[in-house]
Order: structure tokens, then C-alpha cells, then sequence
């Protein structure tokens, strides 16, 4: 096998590296949780069908965006620096293609559902190639992530019904605290950079001690949300338990990390939220099905 037919074999796995694709697990759990308590476990299957393609453009896509526009920044960041484009292993128009492609899924997965998702799709979009530039011009930028994520659940939910209902922006508003709290964490071993490079962030702004107190507290408000949420949908035994789960991990997550001991920020803020997600819609899982 030649060296550029190797190089080309190995550029897809390089691009779904690159967008960390197994992060999908943040969102969709939660969407799909939303589904089968909205539908009481029968969602129409073509909706479904258009519903995770659009998550998996949106998320996708948006990653893809992010790891280009930050790109210079990454190759200045000692802890980046070896990523998939700043060391050349891929090149910008790889993952432009790529985004493209997400892109114009998301819209034509929109345009298979009902007029209101049509509506709202600029939004979307907006916060999708927007939020990158956030940490730019406001230590929000981890809550405009958050709501950028939670576009997710709520997005399945409109599509389902066409209409919005309170229930809907409790799961979307514990998802936003949820995906703000760990990235606040994240964040917290780039203070130096980003206050060198006048980036923005919670940890640069207020400090790391502070930071993971604020982190903590979202936490706290998501697991309540999620609560709130199956009393909304009078769920059960099981939901209860998949929530005290969640709860649970989360109270693991913020209790690794702490102002000089930030080793198993990695482990606490990623790998712990993909298992967290998985967890949670598997116990809802059980909770429309078994009971």
C-alpha cells in the first residue's frame, strides 16, 4: 500500500478524531430521553430517522467549525498544539468538507420535519457557527455552549409535537447547566493561556477555586432540573433511580477536581459525562418499557 493511499484510508478516522464524533454521547442521550418520555416510547419512525441525522449534522458540523476557527489559537495552546490541524495531520479543507457536509444534513433533515423546525433552523445555525467565537468577547461562552448543545432536546421535541411546552425547556435548560458546568471545569487547566491570549472564560475570569464552585452549582441546578422533569412526565421508580445516577456521577465529577489538583480534569470532564448521558437514557429506557 503506498503512503498516500495509507493517508488516505486513515483521513476519515483522523476527522472523526479530530471532532471527537464519541461526543455526540452528550447530546443525544438526552434527546433521545426527551423522545421516548414525549412519545411514551412509540416515536414515529421517520421522525426519529430525521431527528438523529440533524443531531449528528448539528454536533458534528459545529465541532468541525469550532476546531477550524480556533485552529491559531490551538497551535499557541502548549496542551493543543498536537491536534489534528495544527500539527498537519489534517488540513483546514478536510474538515471544512466535513463541515459542509453535517451542515447541509442538519438542513435537510430540518426541512423532512414540521414548518416550526424550518423556522427556527437560523437559530440554530447561529448559535451553531457563532458560539465558537464566544470565548473571544465573554466568559458566558460556556453557557452559550450549553444552550448550543440543548438545542438538541428541544429540537426533538418541537419536532414531534410542532409546539412548545414548559416541559421542554426544563430537559433543555438542565442539559445547557449540565454542558456549562463541565466545560467551566475543562477550562480551568487553560487559565494561563487564556489570559495571556485575552481569551475569555469563567476559570480566567474569577479564578479556578471560584470557577469550580460555579461548575458545582450548575450541576447541583441540572440534577433539580431533571427531577422537575420527571415529576412534569409523573415517571417512576426507575426514573428516579437513573436520575440519582446522574446526580451521583456528578457529585464524582466536581469532588476529582480542585485548585491544585487538576490531573483528572480530562477523566471528570469528558469521559465521566459520556458514561453520564449513556446512564441516564438507559434507565429512562427501562422506565417507558418496563413499567
Amino acid at each position: 500500500m503506498s503512503p498516500q493511499t495509507s493517508r488516505t484510508l486513515r483521513k476519515p478516522f483522523l476527522v472523526a478524531r479530530a471532532v471527537m464524533i464519541q461526543h455526540t454521547l452528550f447530546s443525544l442521550p438526552f434527546a433521545g430521553a426527551a423522545i421516548l418520555l414525549e412519545t411514551k416510547g412509540k416515536p414515529p419512525l421517520m421522525d426519529l430517522l430525521w431527528i438523529l441525522l440533524a443531531i449528528f449534522g448539528a454536533r458534528n458540523g459545529a465541532n468541525a467549525l469550532n476546531r477550524i476557527i480556533d485552529s491559531a489559537i490551538d497551535a499557541r495552546n502548549p496542551r493543543t498544539k498536537g491536534r489534528e490541524l495544527p500539527s498537519g495531520k489534517l488540513k483546514h479543507f478536510d474538515l471544512w468538507l466535513f463541515s459542509a457536509f453535517c451542515l447541509a444534513l442538519l438542513v435537510f433533515a430540518t426541512f423532512q420535519l414540521n414548518p416550526l423546525c424550518v423556522l427556527l433552523l437560523p437559530v440554530a445555525l447561529l448559535l451553531i457557527l457563532g458560539y465558537s467565537y464566544t470565548k473571544r468577547v465573554t466568559w458566558l461562552c460556556h453557557y452559550i455552549l450549553g444552550v448550543t448543545v440543548a438545542i438538541a432536546p428541544m429540537g426533538s421535541l418541537l419536532a414531534l409535537t410542532g409546539r412548545f411546552e414548559l416541559r421542554y425547556f426544563v430537559i433543555s435548560a438542565a442539559v445547557a447547566l449540565w454542558v456549562a458546568g463541565f466545560d467551566i471545569i475543562y477550562a480551568c487547566q487553560d487559565v494561563a493561556f487564556d489570559r495571556e491570549e485575552g481569551l475569555f472564560s469563567i476559570p480566567a475570569r474569577f479564578g479556578v477555586r471560584t470557577a469550580l464552585r460555579i461548575a458545582a452549582l450548575n450541576h447541583a441546578g441540572a440534577a433539580m432540573l431533571l427531577v422537575l422533569w420527571g415529576i412534569m412526565y409523573s415517571t417512576g421508580m426507575w426514573y428516579g433511580i437513573g436520575t440519582g445516577v446522574v446526580a451521583g456521577l456528578l457529585l464524582v465529577e466536581n469532588v476529582l477536581v480542585a485548585p491544585g489538583r487538576l490531573k483528572h480534569i480530562t477523566f471528570a470532564a469528558y469521559h465521566l459525562n459520556e458514561i453520564i448521558g449513556g446512564l441516564f437514557f438507559v434507565f429512562v429506557l427501562m422506565e417507558v418499557y418496563l413499567v
